[in-house]
């Protein structure tokens, strides 16, 4: 009997998972398609095939309960990010920003469901508040992949949104304090949950200094690189299992974690291995999501769900940007900023849940704002598509990220001053040449201003900004970003508009070479093709090859991997010469070293 339940056990498991995934891939793909963002696609799939839609996957509560560890490694990956010093440099806006936010929009959400609906006071404060909070597992992965997490617009939308993981403490204490049900007055008072915080916090830190990090030297020194991912994620489950015990925020335990890691070594190597989790487990969440939404609370109530979606993003998008443009913000990035917090967040879900236990709200009612949280959410990509159309939601280019229109106009310009365009740029440099350089990325801009090396903002691949960029006039465009999609047809366009102009590009790989084959480019470079041939010549010379036999073989296989080339893009099939590689057993016959060996 056990064994058949087991067997039912995995049979749903997998049947479950199959459909989940193939409705993920399949909805994911269609919105990035029309760019409208994985997270809405994950929100329709989870709503379609979940128990209020086609009914094929069930147990979403469950679901929801362990995709929520995907919350938890994306603040442990935020953390990472972020060194202590850098966090007590955010203090004001953390503190005050943040603080700020929380109250105001709490506040007017709190009153606006009090007056427009017949709930009490107390059901009002228990469903305002959470709608303050905004969604971090949507906003921070967007600033993450776009490079600006770590800009002064990037750096205010955290802070907002770690104030907000921190007030989810004192609003499950409100909630607590509001509570209607018996069974919750013999929970902690609100001063011993934020002595537990304190204290976790601190413990959470020793723990990093004294445990963690020797237990990652010791691992290092053993070379095991699984022994990474479950070192990383024994450390975000503890932190998180520590919290989640002491009734406080799992979310807040792995960014702290993450934090007394920041300035480790093994940071780099931490990261990358928990990221693929982080991913599959937060597409999962939103999964969740969707299925928890009751559609049948929704279908009986469209226009209220509807207004107050639409209500809630507003009164947020307003608050939020007139209390950025009060801290400094230009408007355009205030705006931004409003747009981007504007919609309610992940936790939402848990305090609502909160406040039914507490009595203070009924289910339908939690059914019904969840719903509203869950329309703002899918709101969000439509928002920054608007916002990025008027650029409100990138940075000013105003003196302190200026524009390449003021740049002296010279005879090359650098699109991308990351490591590669950096050599690029002070070889011309050293010729005497006069360089513009453009980037997009402001911290690489703040970074390289610290060297006295002038960057101008932009998107260097836009044809209106490399006329103000004075491409009209350049002798050499150089793209040296780190982009795979830059293809023919991205760059036919600059080719027509300024032919006097070279082009060369920055290869990723053999296929983008292929993708730019019907350019007539001045060059095209592989990223890591010479740094390579340079560590196999050294690689050589460290196993006692003499010198003439490692010119040699440098010599042979350029030859042979030009002749590749040449092939591949002939036929335009990366595998028209995989005959010419070189195997174990079929290297490159050279003269005798006396024992017979090949290269």
């Amino acid at each position: 009997m056990e064994a058949h339940a087991a067997v039912s056990a995995t049979d749903v498991l997998l049947s479950e998972g199959v459909i989940l995934l193939g409705a993920a891939v399949a909805f994911v793909m269609l919105f990035r398609r029309f760019g409208l963002g994985a997270v809405l696609g994950y929100l329709v799939a989870g709503a379609l095939v979940g128990p209020q839609g086609l009914g094929l996957v069930g147990r979403a509560e469950s679901k929801l309960a362990i995709a929520e560890i995907g919350i938890v490694l994306l603040l442990f990956l935020v953390g990472l990010e972020l060194h202590p010093a850098r966090l007590w440099r955010l203090k004001r806006d953390i503190f005050a920003l943040g603080l700020a936010q929380v109250v105001l929009c709490g506040c007017a959400l709190t009153a606006i469901i009090f007056y427009s609906t017949g709930f009490s006071w107390g059901a009002a404060i228990a469903l305002g508040l959470p709608l303050a909070l905004s969604s971090t597992a949507q906003v921070l992965p967007g600033l993450k992949s776009s490079g600006r997490i770590n800009s002064p617009f990037g750096e205010k939308v955290f802070s907002i949104l770690l104030f907000q993981d921190l007030s989810i403490v004192p609003l499950i204490t409100i909630v607590a304090a509001l509570s209607r049900n018996p069974a919750d007055a013999g929970g902690p008072p609100g001063w011993m949950m934020a002595g537990y915080t304190v204290a976790a916090i601190a413990g959470l830190v020793l723990a990093g200094r004294f445990i963690l990090r020797p237990l990652l030297g010791l691992v290092g020194r053993m070379g095991e690189r699984e022994l990474f991912v479950v070192v990383g994620l024994f450390t975000v489950l503890a932190a998180a299992s520590l919290m989640h015990a002491l009734h406080l925020s799992t979310a807040l335990g792995a960014f702290v974690a993450g934090v007394m890691l920041a300035d480790s070594p093994y940071r780099h190597e931490i990261e990358s291995d928990v990221e693929p989790f982080r991913s599959i487990l937060l597409g999962l969440f939103f999964l969740a999501v969707g299925m928890v939404l009751d559609l049948r609370a929704v279908a009986a109530n469209p226009l209220f769900v509807l207004s107050m979606a639409a209500m809630l993003v507003v009164t947020k998008a307003a608050i939020i940007t007139g209390l950025a443009r009060l801290f400094g913000m230009p408007g355009k990035q205030a705006l931004g900023a409003g747009l981007l917090l504007s919609q309610g967040g992940e936790f939402g879900f848990v305090l609502f849940a909160q406040a039914q236990s507490a009595l203070l709200i009924a289910p339908q009612a939690a059914s019904l704002f969840s719903a509203i949280v869950t329309f703002s959410m899918a709101t969000t990509p439509f928002l920054m598509l608007f916002a990025r159309r008027f650029e409100f939601a990138k940075p000013k280019d105003d003196g302190s990220l200026p524009g390449p229109e003021d740049a002296p106009r010279g005879s090359a310009i650098i699109v991308g001053y990351g490591r590669f365009g950096q050599t690029v740029a002070q070889m011309l440099m050293g010729h005497g040449f006069g360089v513009t350089l453009i980037d997009k990325k402001p911290a690489q801009i703040e970074v390289s201003s610290r060297f006295d090396m002038k960057v101008y903002y932009g998107d260097g691949t836009r044809m209106d900004l490399l006329h103000r960029a004075g491409a009209g006039e350049a002798r050499l465009i150089a793209f040296c970003i780190d982009d795979p999609s830059l293809d023919s047809r991205a760059l036919q366009p600059i080719a027509v508009a300024f032919p006097q102009a070279a082009l060369m590009v920055r290869a990723f790989d053999r296929r983008q070479v292929l993708a730019l084959q019907d350019m007539d480019l001045a060059g095209v470079v592989r990223e890591v093709y010479e740094s390579a041939i340079c560590m196999g010549v050294q690689a050589m010379e460290a196993l006692g090859v003499p010198a003439g036999e490692v010119e040699e073989v440098e010599r042979q296989y350029r030859e042979n991997d030009e002749q590749r080339m040449a092939l591949q893009i002939e036929h335009g099939n990366l595998l028209a010469a995989k005959d010419l590689m070189y195997r174990p057993g079929r290297g490159m016959r050279l003269l005798s070293r006396g024992d017979g060996e090949e290269a």
